[in-house]
């Protein structure tokens, strides 16, 4: 299968990043970048001949969005002129639902998309929401030009993407806090910064690590490093206490996901 032809409109970090991953591909794709301050990376590979940036627009196979929600509004009109009648539309806009997308661009096949920022690193994971219009093999298409960020999971029924939003497109913020409180604690206790910095990335890298790679869940994982009694129990007693972190996180995650469904209301 030829590769398809591609419309990036935004090419951010997370713009670049899916970019980057086609570009090592083996397939030579047919790549057309709009933004209007390309980074130094995005010229470099147009003046290499790898991509074409601010080209004029014509109907393309899959056309990406990836700008801020904000701004949409203002360039859906202009965006049209990328769309034919077989174009795929790729949203990775938060806050922004399929039918304001169909609306307001003058197509039905439509995939949302909610990805994370460890995506810029190619370790992050989108989980996917599409229209009853996109065919299998246009889903099959859209998934491979997401895998340069991680992990694709879906399609999910897209009333539950505001939940997704919460967890996982806002969860890395959740665990750097995590890091930051870990490290601030145990300077608290006098260890240097620098030292409680690196163990707690560390930690939380290889607890994440082993999480993904087994097939015990999350509980039984924390069982198995909690001897009753001991360090891990005393630290636990106080995190797992009434209003300790389960409670905050369930306040946090539907904080998140009803200013999502908010964010929806606002650009109707």
């Amino acid at each position: 299968m030829a590769a398809p032809s591609i419309a990036l409109i935004g090419a951010g970090r997370m713009g670049a990043a899916l970019a980057s991953g086609w570009l090592a591909g083996k397939s030579k794709p047919d790549i057309r970048i709009q933004d209007p301050k390309p980074s130094e990376t995005v010229t470099e590979w147009a003046d290499a001949g790898k991509v074409a940036v601010n080209p004029d627009p014509e109907p393309v196979d899959v056309l990406i969005i990836a700008v801020k929600p904000q701004v949409f509004p203002k360039m859906a009109e202009s965006l049209k002129s990328w769309i034919g009648p077989k174009t795929l539309v790729v949203s990775i806009m938060a806050g922004t639902r399929i039918k304001q997308l169909a609306e307001r661009l003058g197509t039905d096949c439509v995939i949302r998309v909610m990805p994370n920022t460890p995506g810029a690193i190619g370790k992050g994971v989108s989980v996917i929401s599409k229209s009853g219009m996109v065919m299998a093999k246009q889903l099959e298409i859209a998934e491979k030009l997401l895998r340069p960020l991680g992990a694709v999971i879906g399609p999910v029924d897209e009333k539950h993407m505001s939940i997704v939003t919460g967890l996982s497109g806002s969860g890395p913020a959740y665990v750097f806090l995590m890091a930051e409180a870990m490290a601030d604690a145990a300077i608290a206790e006098g260890l240097s910064a620098e030292l409680a910095e690196q163990l707690a990335a560390l930690t939380i890298e290889g607890a994440a690590t082993l999480m993904v790679q087994s097939d015990q869940p999350p509980s039984a994982l924390r069982k198995a490093v909690t001897s009753p009694g001991g360090t891990t129990q005393a630290a636990l007693d106080i995190l797992m206490d009434e209003g300790g972190m389960p409670i905050l996180m369930r306040k946090a995650i539907r904080a998140a996901a009803n200013r999502d469904r908010e964010l929806s209301r606002d650009t109707d």
